[in-house]
Order: structure tokens, then sequence, then C-alpha cells
């Protein structure tokens, strides 16, 4: 079905799960391209994928980029589309291993530092935010249902991102 078979945490695989089961929308930010975030959060079952936008022109990459989902960008793409869809940050979650992603933890009510690099992990101690520690990698072809994959479609040849994606879980207001 792909080229490539991603590895991701059957962890945050359990932790999507649990989310949706709970009335939660989960929408995944990466800095990777779009190209490549869409059909990986397809196959994970996520309700939206945002990545950076590269301008494209004629059918080619132009080498200029249209949005970065990076640092406070991430920030940027959550509160507008809080705003567009009417979602109420501060009852929603973010998950993140990097502190370039801090901008993103902090506009929301309930951040999570996932194997966190030395200075997030800092930052989470000093004020008192979860940290999980996921470390049961597994194959995304393996672990992710038959109709998961299948409405990822063909779209598999992405790349192997799964450490890095930032995703978030959020209420609608009103639910």
């Amino acid at each position: 079905d792909g080229i490539v078979d991603p590895i991701v945490y059957q962890e945050a695989i359990k932790l999507i799960a649990e989310h949706h089961e709970a009335g939660r929308d989960v929408i995944i930010i990466s800095s990777s391209g779009t190209e490549i975030v869409e059909p990986i959060g397809a196959r994970l079952g996520v309700d939206k994928a945002i990545g950076t936008q590269m301008v494209i022109e004629d059918g080619k990459y132009t080498g200029e980029i249209l949005f970065y989902a990076y640092g406070p960008g991430k920030a940027d793409a959550m509160r507008q589309l809080a705003e567009d869809e009417g979602y109420d940050l501060s009852a929603s979650y973010a998950y993140s291993d990097s502190y370039t992603d801090l901008p993103m933890l902090e506009v929301v009510g309930h951040p999570f530092a996932v194997n966190p690099d030395e200075q997030l992990r800092r930052v989470a101690r000093e004020r008192v935010w979860p940290v999980l520690e996921f470390a049961k990698p597994v194959s995304m072809q393996r672990s992710v249902s038959k109709e998961q994959k299948t409405a990822a479609g063909a779209a598999g040849a992405a790349a192997a991102v799964a450490l890095g994606l930032a995703w978030y879980a959020r209420y609608r207001r009103g639910r």
C-alpha cells in the first residue's frame, strides 16, 4: 500500500481512539509538508491534518512556502481553526515532543509533553504539565485498522515522520 511504512507509537494510536471515543475531534499539525501529513493523518483516522504548504506552479514546487507549520505558526493555525470551527481551545489537548512546539502547547487548556526533548521536559516540569513516555513503536501498516488503511487509499507513499507529529484533540463548543 505504499513505499514507506511510518513508525508510530502504540500509545499514540490508543490516545487517538480515546479522544474519538470521548467525542473529541483529533487534528494533526506537523511542520512536514501537507503531502506527507494528510496521508498519515488519513491512515490514523484523524479528523484533519495540517502541514506546511509549499507553493506549486505548473505542477512543480517553486521553493517558496505558503504556510510554515512550525513554532508560532502551529499556534496560529490552531487559533484560526478554533475560530472557523468553533473549538474551545481552553478545553483542548495538545501533545508534543519538542520545545519548538511551546507556542502550540500554551494555547490549549491541556498540554502534554510526550517523550520530550530536554528543554520541553524542563518547561513541563516548571509548569506542572503531564509528561508521557511512549515506548512501544509499531509499524503503522500493522497497527492501524483495515478500515483506516482503506480510507487512506493509495496515498501511503509518504515519509516516516511519526516522531515530531504534533497533534491535538479538541472539544467542539456546545458538546
